[in-house]
């Protein structure tokens, strides 16, 4: 692995390169190089998900009122696209909202339906999309 490793120079604002440090600092890197490669894989993953025909991964939170006709729909949408919907995790997060996430992999183009369609259930108070990766496509 340290055989396949290039460097490379960066020039940008001092400012901008400051904040940069600050940052990756606040969440634990150790140097701008794992800082870096992080950013390089999620722009990446974002390049992937525009080939509709792509294989990914990813998840959905939903947030919803577990009283509303919602819970339902939702589980009939899972069984609907059992091929895509992985697994799910269910949350009772207080006597009426539950936090549901749906780990979803297949095409890009599934995926982002199945998603739109879970997020728009009327009853469904917050609803995200949160692409990933399989990993087979990144080094």
């Amino acid at each position: 692995m340290l055989d396949d490793l290039v460097r490379f120079g960066i020039s940008m604002n001092a400012q901008l390169l400051a904040q940069f440090d600050q940052a990756i600092a606040r969440r634990g890197y150790n140097n701008r190089s794992e800082a870096i490669r992080d950013l390089i894989r999620a722009y990446l993953v974002e390049e992937q998900w525009k080939d509709l025909d792509a294989e990914v991964a990813g998840t959905v939170t939903l947030v919803y009122d577990h009283h509303s006709a919602v819970s339902q729909a939702l589980a009939d949408l899972q069984h609907d696209h059992h091929g895509v919907v992985v697994s799910t995790l269910h949350v009772h997060q207080d006597a009426d909202n539950c936090l549901e996430v749906v780990v979803l992999r297949g095409q890009a183009r599934q995926v982002m339906e199945l998603a739109d369609r879970l997020t728009a259930l009327k009853g469904v108070k917050l609803g995200r999309l949160t692409i990933a990766s399989t990993g087979k496509e990144l080094p």
